[in-house]
């Protein structure tokens, strides 16, 4: 008898209708694929930097000819609009990729140290960038085709081998990605696309040596993968979660910021770790800008997408809803009210009403932990300082926001904010920023994606010391040793800094009487 092919079914969140298939892989032969990108990696590295991008800007013309189709894909897979999908996944990949093609030869181009002694100006230090090798990308499926994409994408312009694991999740999208990749051209080994249950699929890759992993997902699992990576001391690029807080100022625009704590907090369904979850509201403001608040929420528009006439779409997974409903039940029987509702959510399908909560305090989880979905809490402060503290109460800190008039006050505000990404009178779009760096401070991650901090991520730095010195047979301080050799290196100390012009030149003599041995067989 004949056995089915091991494969992943996809559903609609929206609909619970199949979408495809996606074929499993084993993990015992996760070794034989990661052995197969190492022989493909060095040839990789080897090719001119240009050749990689127009490689790569192959990728960027398949993602520009079918925008429509891919964010449709996303959007039927995670359950988010098409606009969201549009906007915040094809549109943003579509730019990273052409900013990592403008610049991957600035970021990869050898650099010249100046000495930093006028005593060692003959070593003549060069920083290049060399790649890992072999780097592994596990994806998550809230952001299934833009998170993965600009690691990826970074990763091969480095000179890398990548290997993606995509989200379980949302394999369409992922084997869309595929599809998105093969535009590129690349040579067999150099990008392999893998599918395996997130619970072995770290493990996997880490006990079959990939030289670097990428994950984005949850603390709790980044925790597990930094334990087995110690075992091997592979390094780790961790994006975690993350429970970010908006300040709002008693000089903001409130029409503005409510506007804005509308769209960050419930776009993707408020499936974003850098989505708005707190919101710390000046008292002198708070009951303004929470009407308008509560206006913007109550009409927002929950259901399946039909002619882009809904705001909210379809949750993705039924847990990740559970989870929702345990914050909003915590918070409810500890005090907090449910102050603004949008319009009902269908009883069909993964939809859940967007809503905000006054009246929480920190002991509620909704405040405590990432609740990552539609549920956003307000609380007044007496003073912005007050926000400050409120918003550093949290072992995570991803991104936050500050609202104000005063860019100067907000600036001052952002610095002491203990988040690894700080915005302006704006929230959750700076993962779309290419050129800025993502990632977060405490558990909310290790290390940085996106702009040129990123894209050194993909890369490790090499130091070529040259000595440019001729005719020296040895430096100063070979052997063999003597007391006359000790005695003229500590003029050194008095030569470079010593005080006083009688100390320096008495070092600068008791040097130069050593000096000669440096030209002596």
């Amino acid at each position: 008898m004949q056995t089915e092919p091991a494969r992943t079914t996809c559903l609609d969140p929206a609909t619970g209708q199949v979408l495809g298939y996606s074929p499993l892989d084993d993990p015992a032969q996760v070794p034989e694929l990661v052995a197969a990108a190492r022989q493909a990696q060095p040839a990789w590295a080897d090719t001119p930097v240009h050749l990689r991008v127009r490689a790569l800007r192959r990728v960027g013309d398949y993602i520009t000819d079918h925008a429509q189709e891919l964010a449709q894909t996303i959007a039927s897979d995670n359950g988010k609009t098409r606009l969201d999908a549009l906007v915040t996944e094809v549109i943003a990949a579509a730019m990273a990729v052409d900013y990592y093609a403008r610049k991957a030869g600035c970021f990869l181009a050898e650099r010249s140290l100046r000495p930093a002694s006028l005593l060692l100006a003959n070593k003549r230090s060069r920083i290049l960038r060399q790649p890992y090798g072999v780097i592994a990308v596990i994806s998550p499926w809230n952001y299934p085709f833009a998170i993965p994409f600009s690691e990826v994408v970074m990763g091969l312009l480095a000179g890398n081998a990548v290997i993606l694991k995509a989200a379980s999740e949302t394999q369409m999208v992922g084997r869309a990605l595929e599809q998105c990749l093969a535009a590129a051209g690349l040579p067999a080994g150099v990008f392999t696309y893998l599918n395996l249950p997130g619970r072995v699929a770290g493990q996997a890759l880490l006990q079959a040596g990939v030289n670097k992993l990428f994950f984005t997902g949850s603390t709790a699992v980044g925790k597990q993968l930094m334990a087995q990576a110690a075992q091997s001391l592979t390094p780790l690029n961790l994006e975690l979660g993350g429970n970010d807080a908006m300040l709002v100022c008693p000089d903001a625009d409130l029409e503005r910021a409510a506007a804005g704590a509308a769209w960050a907090g419930f776009s993707n369904c408020g499936q974003s770790c850098a989505g708005v979850e707190r919101i710390y509201v000046h008292q002198d403001v708070y009951q303004p800008f929470l009407d308008l608040l509560a206006d913007r929420v109550r009409a927002l528009r929950v259901g399946p997408d039909r002619d882009h006439q809904v705001e909210l779409g379809a949750m993705t997974t039924t847990s990740q809803m559970d989870k929702v409903r345990l914050h909003l039940e915590d918070a409810l029987a500890r005090g907090a009210n449910i102050y603004a509702e949008s319009q009902p959510a269908p009883e069909q399908g993964n939809f859940m009403p967007a809503r905000v909560l006054t009246g929480v305090n920190h002991q509620m989880l909704v405040m405590r932990e990432e609740t990552f979905g539609p549920l956003v809490a307000v609380m007044p402060v007496v003073e912005m300082d007050q926000a400050v503290e409120l918003a550093n109460d949290s072992d995570l800190g991803l991104t936050g926001s500050v609202w104000s008039r005063d860019r100067r006050a907000a600036r001052s505000l952002a610095r002491r904010i203990q988040a690894g990404v700080v915005t302006i009178n704006d929230h959750l779009m700076s993962h779309g920023l290419a050129e800025a760096p993502w990632g977060g401070f405490k558990q909310s991650g290790i290390g940085r994606s996106h702009g040129e901090i990123g894209f050194a991520e993909m890369t490790q730095p090499q130091c070529i010391v040259d000595d440019i010195l001729s005719g020296a047979k040895r430096d100063m301080w070979w052997h063999p040793y003597s007391a006359g050799l000790y005695h003229g290196l500590g003029g050194i100390l008095e030569f470079l800094y010593g005080r006083g012009l009688g100390r320096r030149l008495a070092g600068l003599g008791r040097l130069s009487k050593i000096l000669p041995r440096t030209f002596r067989r």
